[in-house]
């Protein structure tokens, strides 16, 4: 829809124009996309039946919203896609630093140019991308900021009192007058500035420096919180709360295909990665795992969250290892492999926050622990479980099949080892991973119609699923790679090592 042609009061008059509230037109404008069957948070994805229909019932009900949720659960996203149900083009006074309705005028400059321009008083469009107005909490943020101070310099130059009225400087909420503002993190605000947002809520006016001046504003008031805030870094306080009519509890992801499906749609691919780095659908899904791993770890502060950016930043370093790779090796396409994981590990320290437990680990193990965790989680899905073929009575007598992985374990055990570098290039990978004996036939066995480049990481990928299950050894080698090796052998050399350096 383009600008309205409309340019003075008076023509605004004749059109018929008639001014809604905020959260009236907000309300209408979602009946009609109901209507009409579609969704205002176009880009949200896994709240569908859970938290927007909470928001849109408390949007119907004209309430301000409080999102409290942990972080990365798109609690901003949901905020600004809120802009969606704003009317495209809203008449304002041209000249108003306020948005001043036509109709009902409220700051003196708009009061002023009415009284003496009259219909002529000219008109100017506010497009709604421009009726939204974001503030971060943080300590520092003043009562000024939120909501206006004097402006001695403007009463300087104007030779004005400041007694008077135009010597205001209006803070950013009431420049969001008629449109909608939101404040993240709400409880590190402080409480005395908490305190001046009761009567914008309650009665819908404020108060500057004592001023009797009522300045009826019209804003739909978004919040988000971290519930670890309430305990950690500040709280809000209670008759704050009260006065914010809906609180809505977000959440992460419920399935990994569901945080597969947000890691494809927020991660910054360039065309030129998507032409070189292929990345196996496997892969995609052992990312999101890690995630998953990571929430319900005992090494990981829960309070805190693992935000959802984890995987996206995870995704983007992961294509991006496979391409270093490429481009080192002058190869014109390459398939991501799981040694590639190796450059996941900064997105995973960089998103968790650990525990005593997990501080004494460190960071970098307790990635490298999510990311075998996550590798076992999958690996059933893609392999028979190995945990069904270990031998034990009970197994015996339920004549239990022989394990498809013997050939393999006992080619290890024969004393034979194998490394899988990051770097290497696709000949050496494949060469080095056909040396195990029945590792390709297993491949085979149950993805017959694999490629070369996917039966090379699927054979990458039953080496590190047996060293999770412990059928097998593995440990990191310098310059980015793996060793797989006999379990028994692995832990005798550890014995005979740690006997060394006792006898030493």
């Amino acid at each position: 829809m383009e600008q309205p042609k409309i340019n003075s009061l008076g023509e605004l008059k004749k059109a018929g124009y008639k001014t809604k509230q905020i959260k009236d037109e907000v309300r209408q404008n979602l009946i009609t996309l109901i209507g009409e069957k579609k969704s205002p948070f176009n880009t949200i994805l896994g709240y569908e039946d859970t938290v927007i229909p909470d928001v849109e019932r408390a949007l119907l009900s004209r309430h301000n919203i409080l999102f409290l949720g942990l972080r990365g659960q798109a609690k901003t996203r949901m905020a600004r896609e809120m802009v969606n149900l704003l009317d495209e083009w809203i008449p304002v006074i041209a000249g108003s630093e306020i948005n001043d309705d036509p109709f009902a005028p409220i700051s003196h400059y708009a009061r002023k140019l009415v009284e003496e321009m009259g219909d002529d008083t000219p008109i100017a469009w506010l497009h709604r991308s421009g009726r939204y107005g974001e503030k971060l909490a943080t300590p520092d943020v003043s009562v000024a900021d939120l909501i206006g101070d004097i402006d001695p310099i403007k009463a300087a130059n104007m030779r004005l009192s400041f007694a008077d009225e135009q010597a205001l400087h209006y803070g950013i909420i009431p420049r969001s007058h008629r449109g909608i503002f939101v404040i993240n993190e709400l409880p590190d605000l402080q409480a005395r500035i908490q305190v001046s947002l009761f009567n914008i809520l309650q009665e819908g006016d404020i108060q500057i420096r004592g001023f009797k001046l009522r300045l009826p504003l019209d804003i739909l008031f978004v919040f988000t919180a971290n519930p670890e805030d309430y305990t950690n870094r500040g709280s809000i306080v209670t008759p704050l709360k009260d006065r914010i009519e809906s609180q809505i509890i977000t959440h992460y992801p419920k399935t990994v295909e569901l945080s597969k499906a947000i890691t494809q749609q927020e991660a910054d691919i360039l065309p030129e990665q998507v032409q070189k780095v292929e990345v196996p659908d496997m892969c995609s899904l052992l990312i999101e795992q890690i995630a998953m791993e990571a929430r319900k770890s005992e090494l990981v502060d829960k309070k805190s969250g693992v935000s959802a950016r984890l995987t996206i930043s995870a995704y983007e370093n992961l294509v991006s290892t496979a391409e270093l790779r490429a481009l080192l090796s002058n190869q014109a396409r390459t398939i991501v492999r799981i040694s590639d994981f190796i450059g996941v590990i900064p997105s995973i320290t960089g998103k968790i926050e650990l525990v005593y437990e997990g501080e004494q680990e460190g960071p970098l193990n307790v990635a490298h622990r999510l990311l075998g965790l996550a590798i076992r989680a999958i690996f059933t899905d893609y392999f028979p479980d190995p945990q069904s073929f270990k031998k034990g009575r009970e197994l015996q007598k339920a004549k239990t099949k022989v394990s498809p992985y013997l050939s393999v374990i006992d080619w290890f055990g024969k004393g034979n080892d194998v490394v899988t570098m990051q770097s290497d290039t696709d000949a050496t990978y494949l060469a080095n991973l056909y040396k195990v004996d029945g590792l390709y036939a297993i491949v085979k066995q149950y993805y017959p119609t694999a490629t070369e480049a996917e039966a090379g990481l699927l054979m990458e990928f039953l080496l590190h699923g047996l060293a999770e299950f412990s059928l097998i050894s593995k440990n990191g080698v310098e310059k980015g790679g793996y060793a797989f090796a006999d379990m028994l052998g692995s832990m005798m050399n550890l014995n005979l090592g740690s006997e060394e350096e006792d006898d030493e």
